[in-house]
Parts: C-alpha cells; structure tokens; sequence
C-alpha cells in the first residue's frame, strides 16, 4: 500500500520547510544533502521535525497545502504538539 508524507523541516535558527512526498526517507536525504530544493539548500534545512503519513495524495497535498497557509505560529504549535524538543526525527535513519 503507498503511503504518501506531509512533513516539516527546519534548520538552527527554526526556519521552517513544509512538503510532501511519497518516500520520506528518500526526500529527507535530498534535503540534508543539498539535492533537489534550492530553498533547503540556501538555508540548510537539514532537521526532520514532523510529519504525519496518509493513504492518498490527495488528502496529503490538501494537508500540505493547509499548513502552509497557516501563520507560523500554529505551525510551531502543530511541531510542539509532538515534538516539544524539535528532535530530528530522522537522526538515526543513515547511520
């Protein structure tokens, strides 16, 4: 079954990065190796900070969008909710 990912980055100084995707392994690599985004490039959004995982691209992309009209306030708050620390999820994930 395809799952599709809505997920957050941010860097050092918590500038924030919203996308989706389909493999979020894959895309969270590309970001902390400097491929694919020009926007994660130039500001070194490198840490995996939230995500949530759906069955449809459609509710996945209506997700994303959403939080991207969100003021950046509710989406610290969304972080927080589960990750009060702002941990980077995916730390362990290329050891």
């Amino acid at each position: 079954m395809k799952q599709y990912y809505v997920y957050i980055m941010t860097n050092r100084s918590r500038t924030l990065y919203t996308g989706v995707t389909n493999n979020l392994e894959r895309r969270v690599y590309e970001h902390k190796h400097k491929i694919g985004s020009k926007f994660t490039s130039k500001y070194n959004i490198t840490r995996l900070v939230f995500y949530e995982t759906f069955p449809d691209i459609r509710d996945a992309i209506s997700c994303e969008k959403q939080i991207k009209g969100w003021l950046r306030v509710k989406k610290i708050a969304l972080i927080e909710s589960v990750n009060p620390k702002w941990e980077d999820l995916s730390v362990e994930w290329y050891e």
